[in-house]
């Protein structure tokens, strides 16, 4: 999930992108920090290295129609959606492969990389 915050800061750095993740929905890093500044939701780490704050799904409406009254740019993301960006990246990344010189071990750490990125 921190990875594709990340890669959707770089798109758009202005936008607040709001992650739904099982039954909640979850800001990130400077984002969690930047809706802090408007509401108060409580603010803690992610993975022992990032901080977070959200609120859970079944109060959506009520923080939505807050952010509408305060003109905020949220974009909700789904933890297990892939973006269109996503579908460019692997295949742009499965193509630069050539299938005739790739050792076992590079196509495994090719999978591996892109696992991780998509965790």
């Amino acid at each position: 999930m921190y990875n594709k915050y990340v890669e959707l800061k770089k798109h758009s750095s202005s936008t607040l992108y709001l992650f739904k993740c099982g039954a909640f929905y979850i800001f990130l890093e400077d984002d969690a920090i930047t809706i802090n500044k408007y509401i108060n939701l409580k603010l803690t780490s992610f993975g022992n290295n990032y901080i977070k704050c959200g609120f859970p799904i079944n109060s959506y409406d009520k923080y939505m129609n807050i952010f509408k009254r305060l003109d905020l740019d949220i974009e909700e993301v789904s933890c297990n959606e892939i973006t269109d960006y996503d579908v460019s990246y692997l295949l742009n990344r499965l193509k630069s492969i050539d299938i005739n010189e790739i050792t076992p071990i590079e196509a495994l750490n090719i999978i591996k990389e892109l696992k991780e990125k998509y965790e």
